[in-house]
């Protein structure tokens, strides 16, 4: 059974990165299951830090891009949006190039706050990061 209200495409996921910090990063959603959100982007100069390595910044913009579409997917989008509150991440393993990719998973969906577990993996599914975020429901006319 899905979680998400509506199932939405990933066409229609992706196309909400246009003109966004997503598209500068060049997240890229790749997949929707039933209660899962995967996005991948690459570790290169938008997201290394100074010593050659995925800047720890960008890994926690990965986890929130993925935790706040995967609110966008779980509520009525023509009512409500969701504004991230918190979000913390713990960096376990260094990434010098190639892709990571995040996988973002429901520890708390219903109700005003959802809570998602979003784990990032290096391309040998080595776990780089864990994130967990803090995503509000609000009523989309209080910011439109």
């Amino acid at each position: 059974m899905s979680i998400w209200h509506n199932t939405p495409t990933l066409t229609e996921i992706n196309a909400l990165n246009e003109g966004t910090l997503g598209e500068h990063m060049s997240i890229i959603f790749t997949e929707i299951g039933n209660d899962f959100l995967k996005a991948s982007m690459p570790v290169d100069n938008r997201t290394k830090q100074p010593f050659g390595l995925l800047h720890g910044g960008a890994a926690v913009a990965l986890a929130e891009t993925i935790g706040s579409v995967a609110t966008w997917c779980a509520i009525k989008r023509d009512i409500f949006i969701g504004i991230g509150t918190e979000i913390n991440a713990n960096h376990i393993k260094a990434v010098h190039g190639g892709l990571v990719t995040g996988i973002c998973k429901p520890i708390q969906v219903t109700g005003l706050n959802h809570i998602w577990d979003i784990r990032i993996y290096n391309e040998q599914n080595e776990l780089c990061c864990v994130s967990r975020f803090t995503c509000m429901v609000v009523a989309k006319k209080k910011f439109m």
